[in-house]
């Protein structure tokens, strides 16, 4: 009797001991994933002061195509196949907001504005997510999710004028602050897009097709840019923050935050998000050698203070 009580001890220890480890690695990538993404904006920043911003995106996501094509058919044995005129333009529309605009407005912008107050705006994704679902899924907008959306807007609002407000109205807001909105309102289309194309893609097949098809309608582009004739001038630094951007910024990136997603669920795996406008300061500030700022730390305390308070 006593062998057996120990027995089922030993067994639902090493159960325990499992499941605490299957944890602990899962949580360790998704919080590296959200490191990952914070470090895009300082290699973005390198990356745009040498290299055009539809070049630069192009070369990222071609990269990252290949990565996760190798990696999904290592582990699922071949590439899903997409069927069907409704998921052939789901795929198109996501490669064309989340790939190719944001990216081409992300670079854009970080040919002028520091990594960590690029950051900071792009942080509100969750804020436009949410006004989108409402405006065009019909969920619901609470009294909490506004006085969150407030509270981030003033935050993004602080960070973007350097604590000077009145100069919004003055014309204190540049071209690549543009590009920052335009960011928000593109990832926000991909994101309530990809909300209605999982239903019949996996997570990992939407965004490898997404990748591909977004890569594909940069290329244009890019060649228009000269970037045929300017890559042979790339530094090893450009070369560096391409390969990060690529690999890590992309395919690792987006593969872990999946998984986290598939193992946890979606709102416990977004919390980590919350990481990448304070990872994207400090490494602006220690790789870069941009100033940490007081209206940029409290517009970036303002603004998880609001995401957290509408998706809490």
């Amino acid at each position: 009797m006593a062998s057996d009580c120990t027995a089922h001890y030993n067994t639902a220890f090493s159960l325990q001991s499992a499941l605490w480890r299957f944890l602990v690695i899962l949580y360790l990538k998704l919080l590296l994933a959200a490191f990952f993404w914070g470090g895009t904006f300082v290699a973005g920043r390198i990356g745009a002061a040498h290299a055009g911003p539809f070049a630069l995106a192009f070369l990222r996501f071609t990269l990252a195509t290949a990565i996760l094509v190798w990696h999904i058919r290592r582990r699922e044995g071949a590439l899903p196949q997409v069927s069907g005129s409704r998921n052939i333009l789901f795929v198109l529309l996501l490669g064309a907001t989340g790939i190719f605009a944001y990216n081409a407005l992300f670079f854009t912008a970080l040919q002028t504005i520091p990594a960590g107050r690029a950051a900071v705006v792009v942080a509100n994704n969750p804020i436009v997510i949410a006004l989108g679902a409402a405006l065009f899924l019909g969920e619901p907008l609470t009294r909490r999710k506004c006085i969150g959306i407030a509270i981030s807007v003033c935050g993004a609002l602080v960070a973007v004028t350097r604590g000077d407000p009145v100069s919004f109205l003055q014309g204190g807001v540049s071209w690549g602050d543009v590009a920052l909105v335009g960011c928000l309102a593109s990832w926000a289309a991909y994101s309530l897009l990809g909300k209605k194309a999982m239903s019949s893609l996996s997570p990992l097949a939407a965004v490898t097709w997404s990748c591909a098809s977004g890569a594909c309608m940069l290329l244009p582009f890019a060649l228009h840019e000269g970037m045929l004739d300017a890559i042979t001038t790339y530094t090893p630094d450009v070369w560096a923050s391409i390969f990060y951007l690529g690999m890590f910024g992309t395919a690792l990136g987006f593969t872990w935050f999946y998984e986290g997603v598939d193992r946890i669920g979606a709102a416990k795996a977004g919390v980590f998000i919350n990481f990448v406008p304070i990872t994207a300061i400090l490494s602006g500030w220690l790789f870069l050698g941009e100033p940490l700022s007081p209206s940029l730390i409290l517009g970036a305390a303002l603004v998880l203070t609001g995401v957290y308070t509408a998706n809490r």
